[in-house]
This record gives structure tokens, sequence and C-alpha cells, in this order.
């Protein structure tokens, strides 16, 4: 005999923010990227969205970490019942992904950024020092009695090669020895910052 559903009396919970809820669940959540979100299907769950757009919602199911428990559980259950049995324990959502949405962030993260460190004033100021009184004589530099650290000539090295590398405090020191005679894009800079790194390391 099958059990009657007890049929109670809807209460209403005053708790409950019914139009918070609803905003939730039609919003991407914490998604700040543009792509996935002009992908997003609000009537699909989140796992049905990443597999339609070809991402992953478990890193630890695509690359998967081998286990010798569960192999040797696997060849159990294959022993015990058929490989068709064994094989259709594992099931998976077959869709056919969205390339455009994997191509558009593949895009998206090989695009060029803007750098946005920089160095602090202490060590910009003692860069320039350096520059101004042996240019780029880096033994030199190593010697100077500034060096309070004794570091390398290779360590001072790197040191003005990040400088040179950051284009808007290097722009402003070129801009300040005059060594500039138009304003230049940060681009501009960016490429003569590389060419005499490139010159320095032969």
């Amino acid at each position: 005999m099958k059990i009657k559903k007890q049929h109670r009396r809807k209460k209403y919970l005053h708790h409950l923010n019914r139009k918070r809820m609803s905003k939730n669940q039609s919003s991407t959540g914490t998604v700040l990227c543009k792509v996935m979100k002009d992908e997003w299907d609000h009537k699909k769950s989140t796992l049905r969205n990443l597999t339609e757009m070809g991402l992953a919602n478990d890193p630890n199911q695509v690359i998967k970490i081998p286990s010798f428990k569960k192999e040797q559980l696997k060849r159990a259950k294959k022993m015990v019942n058929d490989d068709e049995s064994a094989e259709s324990e594992e099931e998976t959502i077959e869709v056919v992904p969205k390339i455009e949405v994997v191509n558009k962030l593949e895009l998206e993260a090989k695009a060029p950024r803007e750098r946005k460190f920089k160095l602090p004033k202490g060590q910009v100021e003692f860069i320039t020092y350096l520059l101004d009184k042996y240019g780029h004589d880096y033994k030199a530099m190593a010697r100077d009695k500034k060096n309070y650290y004794q570091e390398t000539w290779k360590q001072l090295r790197a040191k003005v090669k990040t400088f040179m590398g950051i284009p808007k405090q290097y722009g402003e020191y070129l801009k300040t020895r005059g060594l500039l005679e138009k304003e230049e894009d940060e681009e501009e800079i960016k490429k003569q910052a590389q060419a005499l790194v490139m010159d320095d390391s032969d």
C-alpha cells in the first residue's frame, strides 16, 4: 500500500526575500567575464552553461589524478559485472561546445596588458642616480659607495632592466633628462626600452 502524502497548509516564510532570491538565481554570480555573461543562459544550470561553452566546472574531473584505489575498484567491477555495465556508470553530458567562447577567451588571455607594476620611489631614485653617473657600466655601479647592500653588477643590471621595462617611469626619466625630443606614446617608449635592454645583453 502506498502511503498518502500529508497535505499541509503552505506557510509564508517571512524571513525569505523572494525578489533577492530570483535576482541571485538569474544572475551569473561572481562571473565578471563579459564573454561568458553574453552567452550565459539563465534557464540552465551552471554546470550545463559551462559544459556548453567548452569550459570545465571542476578541474579535478578534467585533469584527473590517478588513484590506485579507484583503478583497483574498476578492475574488480569489471571482473564481477560485464564491461558495458561498468562503463555505463560514468555518464557525461554530451553537448556540442560553443567554440567561439573558448576562442574569445584565448584571444583575451593572449592580448597584451598594461603593466601596472611600479618600482618604489627610493629604488627609482637609486637607479636613476646610477644611470646618470655611470650610464650602462654596471661593474662601475657595483663599486659605487651608495651601493649599501653590496649588490653585484648582475643584480644591478636586472634592476635597471626592470626599470626600463616600465614605460611610465622610464618615460618620465627620459623626458626629464631631455632624451626625448617630442611627446611619444608609451608603446614607442617601451620598444625603445626593449631595444636598449637587448643591446646591453649582447
